[in-house]
């Protein structure tokens, strides 16, 4: 059988953005040629690929199951077809999907979408939430990077430290709280509420407190610091949240920050991605953009008059 990496190639694009128009765009190709090539696709591959619901396109399983392979081989094709060269920012047109924590993305996007517009106008972002649960985006190329606070323990995800950040309680000015010196029992008899995209009611601040011989009255959990913190403003609740990487929304809102009154370590960020881009000039160098935007940040937050 004759095999046209063409075909892969619209494949990988197809199930990216799940739409014909958009996967024509990005290829530069006329709406019913690429229409003719997903027909293509699915008479070689048995399947249908793409199915229309209402008036959106969603894989089929078979699709959703190569979608990481199919980009993989797509990604490794380039690279041994493509010369050797200088990276060309200004002509490079690509799609980057980053994930991470939502005070992450709040507190080094804005710094990194900036770079990105000027250097790279060919350049798009997807910042994705944390997923609910542990996945292998990042292996099966649904994901390009992900920042989070775990050191990946899979040999062949690449990863390198960021920087580190510290817990810290958020209140709104005129809570009881803010007032006087905080100590683990006046802490331990506020209301509070956690961050947790899972649900979960209990985090290490419990265990902290339960060496010292208290509980707290935990509420509610919210699935993102931003949605907690918003919470905080408008209630009596206390939250647990890093100090750095939250800063803008603390500003933002008004929230007092306070010093935890008992140890815990400090929160560590991690950037990852999967080692098929260790050479990829491109990847480099958005890896690159968002060390220097966290350097950066640290910098600003660590200013005395920061909040």
């Amino acid at each position: 059988m004759h095999l046209d990496l063409n075909l892969l190639t619209a494949l990988d694009a197809l199930l990216e953005e799940n739409s014909v128009a958009g996967a024509a765009e990005r290829l530069n190709l006329s709406a019913p040629a690429m229409s003719r090539t997903l027909g293509r696709i699915r008479r070689i591959t048995g399947d249908q690929i793409l199915v229309r619901t209402g008036r959106t396109m969603v894989p089929t399983p078979h699709a959703l199951a190569i979608r990481g392979e199919v980009h993989d081989l797509v990604q490794r094709a380039r690279g041994v077809l493509e010369p050797e060269r200088e990276l060309d920012l200004g002509t490079l047109n690509r799609v980057f999907s980053i994930r991470g924590h939502d005070a992450v993305s709040t507190a080094i996007g804005p710094s990194v979408l900036a770079v990105v517009r000027e250097q790279a106008p060919g350049v798009a972002i997807r910042l994705l939430a944390e997923a609910s649960g542990d996945t292998n985006d990042l292996r099966h190329g649904r994901v390009d990077l992900e920042i989070g606070s775990t050191e990946p323990d899979l040999p062949e995800i690449s990863h390198v430290p960021i920087g580190r950040d510290r817990l810290v309680a958020a209140c709104r000015p005129d809570h009881p709280c803010a007032g006087g010196d905080m100590t683990a029992e006046r802490f331990a008899q506020a209301d509070h509420i956690i961050v947790s995209r899972r649900g979960r009611l209990r985090d290490p601040v419990d265990e902290a407190l339960r060496g010292l011989g208290l509980r707290r009255r935990v509420i509610a959990s919210a699935p993102t610091s931003t949605g907690a913190l918003y919470l905080v403003a408008r209630s009596e609740l206390l939250v647990a949240v890093p100090e750095h990487v939250c800063g803008p929304t603390l500003q933002v809102l008004g929230l007092r920050t306070l010093p935890l009154p008992f140890d815990l370590p400090p929160v560590p960020l991690f950037l990852a991605w999967h080692q098929r881009y260790d050479n990829d000039r491109a990847h480099a160098w958005l890896r690159d953009r968002i060390r220097d935007a966290f350097a950066f940040f640290e910098q600003v937050t660590a200013r005395p008059d920061a909040v």
